[in-house]
């Protein structure tokens, strides 16, 4: 197992997010790569930026044809193993988004913060965003506000009335220093861990180098996928069925007792 130190999880819930030392193996990455490819084959119609539900191998219902092989590296051991280590040994698997910016023309991701759309109470998720090509400032790297997660406050975020953006609302130029902000740089395997609660954001891509991350989401099994909760109603920018998604409880048991691991699985 692969799990973090005792200084990576402290560095995360005090600057709420954490690079850890662990990466992927050159033939996991290598594979990962080559299903990147297939994805982007079998969805041209989408925008590389918004392959939501990239897991759910065919036809996701939610706009997307995805791979078996994000599933798979989402239910990896090493990886579960480091969201235990700062979410606790029940672990929920709800989502799966990969993020791929074209060079030169790569949409920017506007200031946020995550938990703004996400129907799970209570708020409680760890993302980890897994680099497949170098993450840097010049292709648009995430970017993160350090310890914006401590209040666990989500702030007011605003609609933008643009199609160059990742996600059509912007969080209030008001409830943040942007000068404080942070480049999380990436090489390929390398990965970073960030709060549900972390106000981020990435630039667009004007660089020669397409950047592609897989954004995985865990929750802890004390909170609930609420199906029914729209909390953007439907303003997000992606397409997004929350009432469909499937869940997978890859670590303990489901504390709450009400998370359903049967809805949008196919039998």
């Amino acid at each position: 197992m692969a799990g973090l130190s005792a200084l990576e999880v402290a560095r995360y819930h005090t600057e709420g997010w954490v690079v850890p030392a662990f990466r992927l193996p050159p033939a996991q990455l290598q594979g990962l790569q080559q299903a990147l490819e297939q994805l982007l084959r079998d969805n041209p119609g989408v925008r590389p930026e918004k392959l939501v539900s990239a897991h759910i191998a065919g036809d996701n219902g939610e706009g997307v044809r995805g791979s078996a092989r994000f599933l798979e590296l989402a239910q990896d051991p090493a990886i579960v193993d480091l969201v235990a280590g700062v979410l606790g040994d029940d672990v929920i698997l709800w989502g799966c988004h990969v993020f791929c910016k074209p060079a030169a023309e790569g949409y920017e991701t506007p200031w946020h913060q995550d938990g703004h759309y996400w129907p799970i109470r209570p708020l409680a998720t760890c993302t980890v965003w897994v680099a497949l090509e170098p993450s840097t400032p010049a292709n648009g790297c995430l970017r993160v506000i350090p310890g914006s997660h401590r209040a666990q406050r989500l702030h007011p975020h605003l609609r933008e009335d643009r199609q160059d953006l990742t996600l059509s609302q912007r969080l209030d130029s008001d409830s943040f220093d942007e000068s404080r902000a942070v480049d999380i740089t990436l090489e390929p395997g390398q990965m970073s861990l960030h709060d549900v609660y972390m106000i981020h954001g990435a630039a667009a891509n004007r660089s020669t180098q397409r950047r592609t991350g897989v954004a995985l989401r865990y929750m802890p099994a004390s909170s609930v996928f609420e199906r029914h909760l729209r909390p953007a109603d439907g303003q997000s920018g992606v397409p997004v069925d929350f009432s469909r998604r499937p869940l997978w409880l890859l670590r303990g048991v489901d504390r709450s007792g009400r998370n359903d691991f049967e809805v949008g699985h196919r039998r």
